[in-house]
């Protein structure tokens, strides 16, 4: 091999290490997190809590606000549902499947409102 090729090869390498080596490292939020989904807004339209969606396929409806409780229903991403309450921490959601009538819990990690922020 030719000592141009090679300075070619190695100046070609380099450059596309150069960005994998040089980001930063990507993190992820505990699994145990519920994060809400964040729209921003014009000022005066801010600080206000969305309604609760489905951020997922389709939910399990438990008994209790535990994943080892009696699961009761599914509640679908396409279905109206009412919430009740919630846990202290936010991570379970007591609601209505107002397609199916079923009443229990759901995960508030795929059941939570849209936060909306101000946009300064």
């Amino acid at each position: 091999m030719s000592a141009r090729r090679i300075a070619v090869l190695s100046a070609t390498a380099a450059a596309i290490a150069l960005p994998v080596l040089s980001a930063p490292a990507a993190t992820a939020a505990p699994a145990h997190a519920t994060t809400a989904a964040t729209t921003t807004v014009k000022t005066g339209e801010c600080d206000r809590v969305g309604p609760y969606k489905v951020h997922a396929k389709a939910v399990t409806i438990r008994s209790k606000p535990t994943a080892k409780s009696t699961p009761l229903g599914v509640l679908y991403k396409s279905h109206r549902f009412t919430v009740h309450s919630t846990t202290k921490t936010g991570s379970w959601v007591n609601i209505t499947d107002k397609k199916t009538h079923v009443r229990g819990w759901v995960s508030g990690l795929y059941v939570y409102p849209t936060v909306y922020t101000c946009q300064h």
